[in-house]
């Protein structure tokens, strides 16, 4: 591995299209172009007024959030919070979560551990 790597986030593959969840989310995860090994970010772009189809919680990876361009909110265990832009959230693993964008959209950039496949997926999250 090289001591750095460059990578357009934009360019990445949107993972959202493979999953049928495009054109309301873009889902860039840049671990892997980066050549990442303790690290992980995505991109993350929701349309307006698009809730998340589903929550998820991790085994290991701790997730920071932040809110780069937008509004909406993000359902934790303990209620759901208000977001605006420039907004960051630290999640603990084992903390659910789930998110709705506002009225223009919200764009997020997400910071991990790099964790690969320790990702639970909750149907249903929001339970409305």
């Amino acid at each position: 591995m090289s001591d750095y790597k460059i990578a357009n986030l934009k360019e990445i593959d949107d993972s959202a299209v493979e999953f049928g969840l495009s054109p309301n989310l873009e889902a860039r995860f840049g671990r892997k172009a980066l050549e990442a090994e303790r690290s992980g970010i995505s991109y993350q772009r929701m349309a307006p007024n698009f809730r998340g189809p589903f929550g998820h919680r991790h085994e290991a990876q701790e997730e920071t959030y932040v809110v780069v361009s937008g509004s909406g909110r993000m359902k934790l265990a303990d209620g759901v919070h208000e977001l605006g832009q420039w907004d960051a959230i630290r999640v603990a693993p084992a903390t659910a979560r789930g998110f709705e964008a506002g009225p223009d959209g919200m764009e997020l950039l997400v910071f991990g551990a790099g964790e690969s496949g320790d990702a639970e997926v909750l149907q249903d999250w929001w339970g409305e």
